[in-house]
């Protein structure tokens, strides 16, 4: 039974609290949880009758982990990390994982040269439509790529970034690009390859904040097809889409629902038996707007550290889709299209 830690308790906790405590992940339990603020640790704590921290370097060494999960701030997942790599537990980091290319790279540093595994969640990937349309793309039914679009509609009110003061602020967290869409953006690169270079612009809206709330995003892709990001948290009064489409030569696929849930499209030049049943079957109802992912991430962590095995969203894997936004950002500052692979010179994201 490997043992997981958790340091941060805020509102994605739940989740992952609920995942491990109530042991629905076979092999794996929760050990201990760690905020600052006591209450939210304690909380937690007396909930699945384990104990509570408020300095991770003394849960890791109380309860000796075989697995930390960092929950905290976007902007503090790099410090945390690279401190918490010397005590030889793998790590298990929130996307995205860091703000800063340079944090990205501090980060896998450190966790290689202590030997551990890194983990950056992704749980989208895990969607049951998205397993099929990765499944679609691995068998070449699409033939050459013509266009990949990601929308995000969402309802992210006032209340939202008024829970914490780093909510939406450059230092910390950034805006719908860099926490809301950062799932739907590494499943547009996944499946349309590299991005050679991207132009976009955004807006401030509906809220105060010091990030964008709303952003377009065109994007050239290596192999010659494009891309549309559509993000909003401006969307009322509820959540409203978080969709993903392919279109190929050889067919296409859209993949809606509010979390990148629902088969809404599955259409293929050339039909193979069991496609007609493909959107009937490969679609699934998530419990919240985070998806249903977590449980398949989880298990396949463990399995990655039980059982040896690639990773399916390494430290690098999760650099990639951060040096995307990093870019988008780059080209929001500046007014003018972005190449990759570049070094950010005017992006605010991650600075104070």
């Amino acid at each position: 039974m490997l043992k997981f830690c958790l340091v941060g308790c805020g509102r994605i906790a739940k989740r992952h609290s609920e995942l491990l405590g109530e042991k629905v992940i076979k092999g794996a339990e929760l050990a201990g949880v760690c905020d600052l603020v006591a209450a939210k640790a304690e909380k937690i704590g007396a909930q699945f009758d384990i104990p509570a921290f408020t300095d991770m370097h003394e849960m890791m060494k109380t309860v000796r982990p075989d697995v930390v999960v960092v929950l905290t701030e976007s902007g503090n997942h790099a410090r945390h990390v690279i401190e918490l790599a010397p005590y030889g537990a793998h790590i298990v980091v929130e996307k995205p994982m860091a703000l800063t290319l340079s944090d990205a790279d501090a980060m896998i540093e450190a966790c290689d040269k202590a030997g551990v595994k890194l983990f950056v969640v992704k749980q989208n990937r895990f969607n049951v439509p998205v397993v099929k349309l990765r499944e679609a793309l691995e068998a070449g039914r699409f033939g050459k790529l013509v266009m990949g679009t990601v929308r995000v509609r969402w309802c992210r009110p006032q209340s939202y970034y008024d829970q914490d003061s780093w909510r939406g602020t450059w230092a910390l967290d950034g805006g719908i690009l860099t926490n809301q869409a950062s799932h739907h953006v590494d499943l547009l690169e996944w499946m349309m390859g590299d991005v050679v270079k991207v132009s976009a612009m955004s807006a401030t809206r509906l809220v105060e904040m010091e990030a964008e709330d709303t952003a377009a995003v065109i994007l050239t892709f290596a192999s010659g097809a494009l891309g549309v990001i559509e993000a909003t948290g401006g969307t009322r009064p509820k959540d409203l889409e978080g969709s993903l489409s392919i279109l190929g030569e050889g067919g296409s696929v859209v993949i809606g629902g509010f979390a990148v849930n629902k088969l809404e499209t599955w259409s293929f030049v050339e039909t193979q038996p069991g496609d007609e049943q493909v959107v009937q079957n490969y679609s699934v109802n998530p419990p919240s707007v985070y998806g249903f992912g977590h449980q398949a991430y989880y298990e396949h962590v463990v399995d990655v550290i039980e059982n040896g095995g690639p990773q399916l969203v390494d430290g690098m894997k999760g650099r990639r889709s951060l040096e995307l936004i990093s870019a988008i950002y780059e080209s929001i500052e500046t007014g003018r299209e972005v190449n990759l692979r570049f070094k950010p010179k005017m992006a605010r994201l991650g600075r104070v």
